[in-house]
């Protein structure tokens, strides 16, 4: 393992040149911990590391600065799902409002499908006490799965074995409703020094040809930076939502300049907002960590991204492709519901569904 001090290192934080303050690190972690390298000079600072320990011991020697390296593959997603879910109440009195179902298949599992398919590999849920169904739903079901292998129902034995094989799956939980950045903050341990992939256990994005999420993968990678995903909406729903502006850099890709919290009426900058699936790296995570509570008590990811273009540290927006659905708004659930009604072979059968919807249609015009 060579690790260079080069601009691919981040001190998160510091203003510094990264190249130079890896530099002085490594003759700093030269001059205290002798023996522990080879091949290390003042003038070539290259340090080959017997073992990941050894770097590590080296690293708490000098003072235990924080280091990352960009292109790290995004490999950890996180999802809160906390939240109590009151505006569908009574139906979420029970049950997760991300246990709703979209056809045959809960919110959240269309969710966990589209990580997994920009090639995430753990999935880390931020839960609560009342959360437990969504647990049990990426687990095993020793009971059904014997059911259904008994009475030859192997299509949906399948079905049901391949929800649990779909990624690693980590719960955490949030002990106290305290905002969706101190949800994330739960997770810390586990995410470790590398970036990783947010998305809210609400936001579902139909996009055929590439995963929404894996959109901002790549976006990352190309510009080693935070990137979040936004879409334009019209100026009278502005009001409800993170509004963002920036410099245009490329058809879709937006360099952030401002962040503007649920403006007033024709005060927003532009129409494009923030809808819930962004990137993060480990300087996000610092910035949450360091965060004091809102004045209702709350730590928001919003402020920690603010935080960051208050820091002038390069924030990304990028105009996802695919169709968007808040399915914590009832409208948008319903219209989700339909539209997923429509794809389904079975529930469409033959063109039923659509008649019908065409039917629906023509009597209340």
């Amino acid at each position: 393992m060579i690790f260079k001090a080069t601009s691919h290192f981040v001190v998160p934080g510091l203003t510094r040149d990264p190249g130079a303050m890896m530099t002085d690190t490594l003759q700093t972690i030269q001059s205290k911990a002798a023996g522990l390298f080879t091949n290390s000079k003042p003038d070539r600072p290259n340090i080959h590391v017997r073992t990941p320990i050894l770097f590590a011991v080296a690293l708490s020697i000098s003072n235990r600065i924080p280091l990352y390296c960009h292109h790290m593959k995004i490999r950890k997603a996180i999802i809160p799902v906390a939240g109590m879910g009151t505006r569908f109440l009574p139906a979420t009195k029970a049950q997760p409002k991300e246990m709703l179902a979209l056809v045959d298949k809960p919110i959240i599992q269309y969710i966990v499908e589209e990580a997994v398919a920009a090639g995430i590999e753990q999935i880390i849920f931020v839960t609560s006490s009342s959360k437990r169904s969504i647990e049990d739903h990426f687990d095993a079901n020793f009971e059904l799965e014997y059911r259904l292998k008994e009475k030859g129902k192997l299509k949906e034995l399948k079905t049901v074995q391949d929800i649990s094989n779909l990624a690693s799956f980590v719960f955490v939980r949030q002990k106290e409703p305290k905002g969706d950045g101190h949800a994330i903050l739960q997770t810390k341990d586990i995410v470790g020094d590398e970036p990783c992939a947010v998305m809210f256990g609400e936001e579902i994005v139909d996009s055929p040809d590439k995963p929404c999420i894996g959109q901002l993968m790549e976006i990352y990678e190309k510009y080693d930076a935070p990137v979040i995903a936004v879409e334009r909406i019209p100026q009278e729903d502005l009001h409800r939502y993170g509004v963002i502006d920036g410099e245009k850099v490329s058809d879709r890709t937006h360099k952030m300049t401002d962040w503007v919290e649920k403006p007033a009426p024709g005060e927003a900058p532009t129409d494009l907002i923030f809808t819930g699936k962004s990137v993060i790296t480990p300087e996000v995570m610092q910035l949450l960590e360091n965060a004091p509570a809102g004045k209702d008590g709350e730590i928001r990811l919003a402020d920690a991204f603010k935080q960051l273009l208050e820091n002038k540290r390069p924030l990304y927006a990028y105009e996802f492709e695919g169709r968007r659905y808040d399915c914590g708004n009832k409208t948008q659930f319903l219209i989700a519901s339909v539209d997923y009604g429509l794809k389904d072979k079975e529930a469409n059968k033959d063109g039923r569904f659509a008649d019908y919807i065409k039917k629906r249609a023509a009597e209340l015009s």
